[in-house]
């Protein structure tokens, strides 16, 4: 059993609907009021940003370890809601990656990412957590990578 790893945060109110997180690397203000901010990240929004950023860093992870080419990826999620008792209860996403590599790699990659990712397990053990990977062209004409355009 490899060493555990330790993350901190560190997080205060400042103000009434909004507060601030602190991390080794970064600051992050959040919406922590009854309403929803149209502004501020909500804690369902932090945990779908965790989500993809899960994803996100083990597609890169993946792409040098395999190595699997993409010159992008883009993932789209969603959370689903229940009221009773409170939770999320499904999580959904599509990751699209630019990429010429064959099916079978591609279905190598989605294989490690739902094996290997931390948060992605995590989740899972608590929701349901379903996906599709979408494989589009590797470049656009002026060298923009399809997967790394916004919807």
């Amino acid at each position: 059993m490899g060493s555990a790893l330790t993350y901190t945060v560190d997080a205060g109110r400042t103000g009434p609907d909004a507060s601030v997180g602190w991390t080794r690397r970064a600051e992050l203000h959040f919406d922590t009021g009854v309403d929803l901010s149209d502004e501020l990240f909500g804690p369902a929004d932090l945990l779908g940003a965790a989500f993809a950023a899960c994803l996100l860093k083990n597609v890169e992870r993946y792409s040098r370890i395999l190595p699997f080419r993409q010159e992008g990826a883009h993932v789209h999620v969603t959370l689903e809601r229940e009221d009773r008792p409170p939770r999320i209860a499904r999580i959904r996403y599509e990751l699209r990656l630019a990429t010429d590599e064959p099916p079978r790699r591609v279905d190598l990659l989605e294989r490690n990412l739902v094996r290997f990712g931390t948060i992605y397990n995590t989740l899972a053990r608590s929701c349901e957590v379903s996906g599709r990977v979408v494989v589009e062209a590797p470049a656009r004409p002026g060298g923009q990578a399809a997967a790394e355009a916004t919807p």
